[in-house]
């Protein structure tokens, strides 16, 4: 399966915010300012990207922030655009709806490439059955299982001991598993994501 193995750090620092791949977040909040190369400080100081140069890097950054190639991201695209009066809010609903999203969502694991990892592994079931696709997507009333194994994992567990996490509110969660009682709406979605600019990149 093809994925970017690119530095995340590196692909924080180019938009100047943390898209989520490492756990130690204050450590990449400190290297947020300066974007990544030998001449960080100037390319900060340059001039303001062209109406291309944000829409291209705008469809970058959630590429990155879900952990997903174009080819892919492409398709979300064409199947949001069968939502012409809201297709930005339709391609951000398709990529909360993945299912390593949702493991992710859900408190299970503190990056998604890590709950990506535990889909793949075959450590979460849907419905009481095991699904190890990470692009699978979840519905209305689908039940999220965590398998015990996988809550033993060192990370997963201190994950799990933590008091202070906040589930979105499509979510509902109990111990080891996770229900869909609702589809994920804009106002939910906290990536910072101007969906606009990538419905406009790919409108061109």
């Amino acid at each position: 399966m093809a994925r970017n193995l690119s530095p995340s750090i590196k692909k924080s620092r180019r938009f100047g915010v943390d898209l989520g791949h490492k756990q130690n977040s204050q450590k990449v909040a400190r290297r947020l300012t300066i974007p990544p190369g030998q001449h960080g400080q100037k390319k900060r100081r340059g001039r303001r990207p062209s109406e291309y140069g944000q829409q291209l890097a705008e469809k970058q950054k959630v590429k990155f922030i879900y952990g997903i190639l174009e080819k892919q991201f492409a398709k979300y695209v064409k199947k949001a655009k069968l939502n012409p009066q809201a297709t930005g809010e339709e391609l951000l609903r398709l990529l909360e709806r993945r299912l390593d999203n949702a493991v992710f969502r859900l408190n299970f694991a503190p990056t998604r490439a890590m709950a990506r990892q535990l889909v793949t592994h075959g450590h979460v079931s849907v419905n009481n059955k095991k699904v190890t696709i990470p692009s699978y997507q979840i519905n209305i009333n689908d039940v999220i299982i965590l398998g015990q194994t996988a809550a033993n994992i060192p990370d997963v567990l201190k994950r799990l001991q933590q008091k202070d996490i906040e589930i979105p509110k499509w979510m509902q969660k109990k111990a080891l598993a996770g229900k869909i009682h609702r589809l994920p709406g804009i106002s939910d979605i906290d990536s910072g994501v101007n969906d606009q600019l990538i419905v406009e990149f790919y409108s061109r």
